[in-house]
């Protein structure tokens, strides 16, 4: 998805999705009747920058360019609303995009952001947008979170059609084991709509706004489960009807006619699977819906866990078969090969009849002319390669002329050839690195050995320590200024954001990302390896392998390393 679209799904999770009043702060007994209220409104405040309630406290002025913590760079306000404001903002130290919630510090309802935004960082569970930095600055309270420019929110995917039943079931599956590890935390979204849930193009499902989404908007419940476990239940139904399960419209949903009630999916739209639309009527069965179909309601995400492994396995659909090209027979005509045409409702000429046979004298007449015109030829190149070389010689009788065999022309390229490594040191910033002693084991030529970081606690960012903002990695020493046209890096773990970048002709291979203007591939999230073949070589001595984000390692763990580095030249 475009990065824009994911900004308008920033604003419709984290930023507000409605004007809200001051009936939408208010505290209700169970969660549901008022949320469902606030979801009547539809969500045209999406990226259009919202209006204020009146008596609230109104966010400072700030403006594209401004820099929070000489660090994130304001570029886009993505919505203004109730006091707040949410932009698109870049990382300027780590050079990724991030969003950015603001509110004056005088704001009622910064301490509980804050608090908020603090419990659900500490949780530190990939299935979650994480937050990466909480702060009271200045008048401000900002909350900086991650920016998922690859990922589409179910928004974007319902306004398509209803999900395949693959898709709907990977969904819903993975909210609610997502929602039921955050509330044996404590934690509780209150605001799980088709705006807080996006899809990543690896078809991983995460959750937007865990518990940040609430205290912007003062949403609580006395029974935060139950009201989470109603709004995986709308989810699942919007998904498989493409309608949102009350009488008035929301999210760019129609809603359920008036008047009739909650009614099961498979009875809105035909072809429904039977298992997903009972496990959405029990999921929302805090109108009674379920009722006619006998089944125990869900309360808590957990419930809902253990109905969806209890269910039949939806496997995914078979890949669509292709039809081979249809067989066109070919044929010898009027001694060319060729295909025929064969266009319906054209006729075709009719084939040329054969010549007739020749006779044996003629045969042995025109191999025998054929055999004299050959031999006159060859005798005649000869002669003259004979009289050319003689020329030659004449002329420079010193001079001798060598040929290779092997020598290629000009317009083939050489082959790459592996690039002797002198040596390699941790790249660190900061000054203190992390495990130099293993830095060798990258670029032993063992893919076996690697260069393995410690497990961070929390963060994916390096455990999000001062020392560690702008990651680690390794940094490759050539001996001298070489042509490098290509790259082979094994990673010790997929899932790692990496980018290689390469220093000037005269860099020093200093621990200053500045001392590396050469950018061979962007900052992106790689697999367990990295290749790279240049369209033009570059001249360098020194290269950086610059990791800036590890994958999970174990419950709230980080971890991640380099087994191997091979530089290819020309």
């Amino acid at each position: 998805m475009a990065e824009r679209s994911t900004a308008a799904v920033d604003v419709a999770d984290n930023s507000g999705d409605e004007p809200l009043t001051a009936k939408a702060d208010q505290t209700t007994s169970d969660g549901v009747a008022q949320n469902r209220e606030r979801e009547t409104d539809s969500e045209e405040a999406q990226g259009s920058g919202g209006t204020e309630s009146p008596g609230k406290a109104s966010p400072p002025e700030l403006h594209s360019g401004h820099k929070l913590a000489r660090r994130y760079r304001l570029e886009e306000c993505v919505t203004r609303l109730d006091g707040f404001s949410s932009w698109r903002a870049m990382d300027e130290k780590l050079r990724r995009a991030v969003g950015v919630h603001l509110l004056p510090a005088d704001h009622p309802r910064a301490r509980s952001v804050l608090a908020a935004a603090r419990s659900s960082a500490l949780l530190g569970d990939p299935r979650f947008v994480q937050v990466l930095d909480a702060v009271e600055e200045n008048d401000l309270v900002y909350v900086v979170h991650e920016w998922l420019p690859d990922a589409t929110e179910l928004t974007a995917l319902l306004a398509a059609g209803p999900l395949e039943v693959h898709e709907a079931y990977q969904m819903v599956s993975q909210v609610s084991q997502a929602m039921a590890a955050a509330h044996r935390e404590g934690l509780a979204h209150l605001k799980l709509t088709p705006g807080a849930v996006l899809r990543t193009s690896s078809g991983q499902w995460r959750i937007r706004g865990l518990a940040v989404n609430a205290a912007l908007r003062g949403i609580s419940s006395d029974t935060p489960q139950r009201s989470d476990t109603e709004g995986i239940g709308a989810l699942l139904y919007a998904s498989l009807t493409q309608r949102w399960p009350y009488e008035n419209d929301a999210y760019g949903l129609s809603g359920l006619p008036k008047g009739v009630g909650l009614i099961a999916p498979d009875q809105v739209r035909a072809g429904v699977h039977r298992g997903l639309s009972e496990l959405a009527m029990r999921a929302l069965a805090n109108d009674g819906a379920t009722a006619s179909r006998h089944e125990s309601p869900c309360t808590t995400p957990e419930e809902l866990v253990k109905a969806i492994s209890e269910m039949p396995r939806i496997r995914p659909p078979e890949p669509a078969f292709t039809a081979p090209p249809e067989y066109q027979r070919t044929t010898y005509q009027q001694g060319t090969y060729g295909r025929q045409s064969a266009r319906p409702g054209v006729a075709q000429p009719a084939s040329a009849p054969p010549a007739p046979l020749q006779s044996r004298t003629g045969k042995a007449l025109k191999w025998a002319v054929s055999a004299l015109l050959i031999a006159a030829l060859g005798l005649g190149s000869w002669q003259l390669a004979d009289a050319l070389m003689d020329h030659g010689k004449s002329d420079d009788t010193e001079k001798t002329q060598t040929t290779d065999g092997n020598d290629k022309t000009g317009d083939k390229a050489k082959p790459a050839k592996p690039i002797k490594i002198r040596s390699a040191s941790e790249f660190a910033p900061s000054g203190t690195g992390i495990q130099e002693d293993e830095v060798s084991l990258a670029v032993d030529g063992k893919p076996g050995t690697a260069w393995v970081t410690p497990q961070y606690k929390g963060y994916p960012n390096f455990g999000n320590l001062p020392n560690r903002k702008q990651g680690s990695g390794i940094i490759v020493d050539l001996g001298a200024v070489q042509s490098v046209t290509g790259l082979e890096i094994d990673l010790y773990r997929s899932g790692q954001t990496v980018e290689i970048l390469a220093a000037s002709k005269n860099g020093s291979g200093s621990a200053s990302l500045g001392d590396y203007p050469q950018r061979i591939t962007p900052l992106s999230q790689a697999g367990k390896s990295l290749t790279k073949n240049l369209d033009e070589p570059i001249r360098t001595r020194f290269i950086v392998i610059h990791v800036t984000s590890l994958p999970p390692d174990g419950p709230n763990g980080y971890r991640g390393g380099i087994s191997e580095v091979r530089v290819l030249g020309s």
